[in-house]
C-alpha cells in the first residue's frame, strides 16, 4: 500500500464515508429485491423455480470474483479498482432495471455482483490506506465500515418495499445510478492515489477456474433441495466445482504469477480468522433470512412492517461495533471477542427456534434477536481486522477479497444448506404456521450449531497461527 502520509483529518472522515457507503450499498442490493420480487416474476416472466436467481445471480458474481477483485486492487491500484467497481456497478443497474426478460435480468444482476467485486476488496484497502499509521482510529474505521454491513440490509427491505409500492420495482436498480455519479465524484478528492500501477500479469486461469469452481458449488447447494440431494445433476456439479477448485489451487501453487499466493495463508492468524468468517457468514445470513420469512408468514406482518421489526438488530448492531467492540477487542483482544461473539450469536439463535406458531414480536424475537445481534457485532470486527492486518501491506486488497469472499461464499452455502433444513422440516407447506414454524425453528436451531462451530473454530486456532517461514517472503515484483 502507499507509504505517503495520510490525508488531512476532514478528508480522511469523508474519504470513511465513502467507504462506508460502498460497503452501504454493497449490502444493500442483495436485500433490495426482496420484496419487489412477485412483481419482477409477473412482468418478466421467470418461472418459481429460477426466480430465486435474481438473488443468486448477484451473490454467486460477487464471492466468485472478489478474489479478482482484491488482486487488480493491488496490480492496478485500489482507487482506480475502486472507481472501476462502481462504472460496472452503475452498468450493471441500468441493465437489470431495463430488463424486459429473465435472461437480461440475471446478466445485469450478474453484472451488478462483478461491480461489488471490484468495489469491496478495493474500499478495504482504501481505507487501511487511510487509517493504517494508527492502530486506534483503525479499529474505529473498521467499526464503522463493519455497521454500514447491516445498516445496508436493513435499507434495503425499506426502500425495496416503499420504491416497488409507491413508484415500480425497476428503481430498485436505477437508484444506484446516481449514487454511483456522486462517488465517482468524490474518489478523486478524497482517496488516497496508492501510487502507480504495477507491471505485472493477472492469473485469468486462476480467476476462471476458482469463479467458476464456487458459482459451481453455490449453484449445486442451491438446487439441490428442488432436485434431490441424491441426484445425478448434484453429483455432477459438485464435481465440477471440485475439479475447477482443485485447479485453482494447483496453478496458484506452481505459477509464477498466481492470483493468491498462497504461502498468504502462513501469515499469522490470516487462515484462522478467514475461518470464522465463513461461519460467521454461514450462521448470521441464514438467521436474517428465516427470521423475516417468520415475520411475515407466520405473525403476519406486511413487508414494510417486517423492515421495521429488524430496526432493533440493526441500532444494536451499529452501536456494538462502533461503540462497544473497539472498547473491548482493546481491553481483551481479539480471539476472546471474536469467541464470545460467536457464543452469543449461538445463544440467540438457540433462543430463537423456540419461536411458536402463536407467538409476538415482543416475546419471541425480539429478546433473543438483540442477543444474536450483540454477537454479530462483537465477533464481525475482530475477525475482520485480524485478516487484513495479518497480511503484508503491499497484498492488503488480496487479502481483502480473501476475507470478503469467506463472508460471501459462507453466506451463500449457510443459506442453501438451512434453506434445505428448512424445507425437510415444513418450511416448504405455505400457508400452515405450525409447518412452518417447525421448519424455521430447525434453521435457527442448525444456525446456532454453525455458530457454535465457528466459536471452537476461532478459540484452538486464532492466535496460535506460527510465524510465515523467511522462505515464504516472495520479492514484491513476483507477488502478482
Amino acid at each position: 500500500m502507499s507509504q505517503q502520509e495520510p490525508p488531512v483529518a476532514s478528508r480522511r472522515r469523508l474519504g470513511l464515508a465513502v467507504i462506508a457507503a460502498a460497503q452501504f450499498m454493497v449490502i444493500m442490493d442483495t436485500s433490495i429485491i426482496g420484496v419487489a420480487l412477485p412483481e419482477m416474476q409477473a412482468d418478466l416472466g421467470f418461472s418459481p423455480e429460477d426466480l430465486s436467481w435474481v438473488f443468486n445471480a448477484y451473490v454467486v458474481a460477487f464471492g466468485g470474483l472478489l478474489l479478482l477483485g482484491g488482486k487488480l486492487s493491488d496490480v492496478l491500484g485500489a482507487r482506480r479498482v475502486f472507481s472501476a467497481g462502481w462504472v460496472v456497478l452503475a452498468a450493471g443497474s441500468l441493465l437489470a432495471g431495463l430488463a424486459s426478460g429473465p435472461g437480461a435480468e440475471l446478466a445485469g444482476r450478474a453484472l451488478q455482483g462483478a461491480g461489488s467485486a471490484l468495489i469491496a476488496p478495493s474500499a478495504l484497502a482504501l481505507l487501511f490506506m487511510l487509517f493504517g499509521a494508527d492502530p486506534k482510529q483503525l479499529t474505529k474505521a473498521l467499526a464503522l465500515y463493519g455497521a454500514a454491513a447491516p445498516a445496508g440490509g436493513t435499507a434495503g427491505v425499506f426502500l425495496g418495499g416503499i420504491i416497488t409500492e409507491y413508484v415500480s420495482w425497476p428503481w430498485v436498480f436505477f437508484i444506484n445510478v446516481p449514487i454511483a455519479l456522486v462517488i465517482l465524484t468524490l474518489v478523486p478528492r478524497v482517496m488516497p492515489s496508492g501510487g502507480p500501477a504495477r507491471r505485472a500479469r493477472i492469473d485469468l486461469v486462476g480467476a476462471v477456474t476458482v469463479t467458476g469452481g464456487l458459482a459451481a458449488a453455490v449453484y449445486a447447494v442451491v438446487k439441490a433441495p428442488e432436485v434431490g440431494w441424491g441426484a445425478g445433476s448434484t453429483w455432477l456439479v459438485l464435481g465440477i466445482a471440485v475439479v475447477l477448485l482443485a485447479t485453482f489451487v494447483a496453478t496458484q501453487a506452481k505459477g509464477r504469477y498466481p492470483l493468491v499466493r498462497l504461502g498468504i495463508f502462513r501469515a499469522p492468524d490470516l487462515a484462522a480468522a478467514n475461518l470464522a468468517q465463513i461461519l460467521l457468514g454461514a450462521a448470521w445470513i441464514p438467521m436474517w433470512f428465516f427470521l423475516n420469512l417468520y415475520l411475515q408468514q407466520v405473525l403476519g406482518y406486511s413487508a414494510f412492517p417486517s423492515g421495521a421489526a429488524l430496526l432493533p438488530m440493526t441500532a444494536l448492531i451499529m452501536l456494538g461495533m462502533v461503540v462497544v467492540a473497539p472498547r473491548v477487542i482493546g481491553t481483551f483482544g481479539p480471539k476472546k471477542v471474536t469467541v464470545a461473539g460467536l457464543l452469543l450469536l449461538a445463544a440467540g439463535m438457540f433462543w430463537l427456534s423456540f419461536v411458536d406458531p402463536a407467538g409476538s414480536f415482543v416475546v419471541d424475537v425480539l429478546p433473543a434477536s438483540l442477543v444474536a445481534s450483540l454477537g454479530m457485532s462483537l465477533a464481525f470486527i475482530p475477525t475482520l481486522g485480524t485478516a487484513i492486518a495479518a497480511a503484508r501491506p503491499e497484498e492488503g486488497g488480496l487479502a481483502s477479497g480473501i476475507v470478503n469472499t469467506s463472508y460471501q461464499v459462507g453466506s451463500a452455502l449457510g443459506l442453501a444448506v438451512m434453506t434445505a433444513v428448512a424445507a425437510a422440516n415444513g418450511a416448504d407447506r405455505i400457508g400452515d404456521p405450525a409447518a412452518l414454524t417447525d421448519g424455521y425453528s430447525a434453521a435457527f436451531l442448525g444456525s446456532a450449531v454453525v455458530a457454535l462451530l465457528g466459536a471452537a473454530a476461532a478459540a484452538a486456532f486464532l492466535g496460535r497461527s506460527a510465524q510465515a517461514a523467511p522462505e515464504d517472503a516472495a520479492p514484491v515484483d513476483q507477488l502478482a
